[in-house]
């Protein structure tokens, strides 16, 4: 039950995410940085508002009480926020085409942070997957003349950023309000330099400052929800569910927002969903040789108790 839950959380918060390029749509008209900057605030006010009531504030201190871990989250917040604003540009300028590419693209480029930075092996069908992701970014670049900056940075910062989360001694939501925490003092006070310059849209228009506020509730929802199911889900599971979070972008850039979808399009996405497919193959081989492993040593584990007791019996 505790399981079928939390992939029905994981299903949530992918939607979520995935459909988050409509709502980002909506803000066409507000500049980027702006949105960023109420995305950061908002989000500070539902994060901090959560940890209050769970009566965690303690953690966040604990999360900010040295040099070297305010170091750390805030390295973390800038791959974060960095990330944040090319994903609202990329909405804005139609190109979520490309946004929905890099998040098909982070697994892989995670797989290489891991190699670089674990020194961790890949197998042959791994090393096949990354091999083809880079043909499709190369395909990409030849037939357009550009390379996929949006999509490689999108990947590469998430892709940062979660190699810094693996270093951080706090849960998600205490670890995620700290780099807000950080980052809002900055926020504030570009908002209001902005609205003294007579710029700010906030409080002019009630759809578009509601949804300006809504942002926070945007980030903090599908979060929590992927908190929930990464405890009661398989990682294998949740690896596979992730892959709903681009496709859904994907399809809100194509036939909704009506982006450019070309050939040279067709075929880097083909080489991308092969190499995941690949990927995604050998993870799932992987998990089954280990599952069965751990069968055969708890197996032989009573057979190895029995002989020894019987041969200690023994005169």
């Amino acid at each position: 039950m505790e399981t079928r839950r939390g992939i029905l959380a994981m299903i949530a918060a992918c939607t979520i995410w995935g459909l988050s390029p409509l709502y980002y749509r909506l803000l066409h008209d507000v500049p980027a940085v702006e949105v960023l900057a109420h995305r950061t605030f908002w989000s500070f006010v539902t994060f901090a508002g959560l940890v209050a009531l769970q009566g965690r504030l303690g953690a966040l201190r604990g999360a900010l009480a040295t040099p070297r871990a305010v170091a750390l989250v805030a390295l973390c917040a800038l791959m974060i926020s960095a990330n944040w604003f090319l994903f609202i540009l990329s909405v804005q300028v139609g190109r979520a085409t490309e946004a929905a590419l890099g998040y098909y693209i982070f697994p892989l480029v995670a797989v290489l942070i891991g190699v670089a930075v674990y020194r961790e092996r890949l197998s042959s069908l791994q090393w096949a997957a990354v091999a083809l992701a880079a043909a499709g970014v190369g395909v990409l670049t030849l037939g357009t003349g550009a390379a996929p900056w949006i999509s490689l940075v999108l990947a590469v910062t998430f892709g940062i950023y979660g190699l810094l989360k693996k270093r951080t001694t706090t849960g998600p939501l205490v670890s995620v309000t700290a780099e807000v925490v950080l980052l809002t003092p900055l926020a504030l006070l570009w908002l209001i330099w902005w609205h003294a310059s007579g710029r700010g849209v906030f409080g002019q228009d009630m759809q578009v400052t509601a949804l300006l506020a809504g942002s926070g509730v945007l980030t903090a929802l599908p979060l929590i929800l992927f908190s929930r199911a990464a405890r009661a889900v398989p990682m294998a599971t949740v690896g596979l569910l992730q892959y709903l979070n681009p496709t859904l972008q994907f399809l809100c850039a194509t036939l909704v927002l009506a982006e450019p979808f070309t050939p040279v399009h067709a075929a880097t996405f083909g080489l991308i969903w092969l190499a995941l497919a690949l990927y995604s193959a050998s993870g799932l081989a992987q998990g089954r040789a280990r599952r069965r492993m751990a069968m055969t040593s708890a197996a032989e584990a009573p057979l190895s108790t029995k002989s020894s007791s019987e041969a200690s019996a023994k005169p």
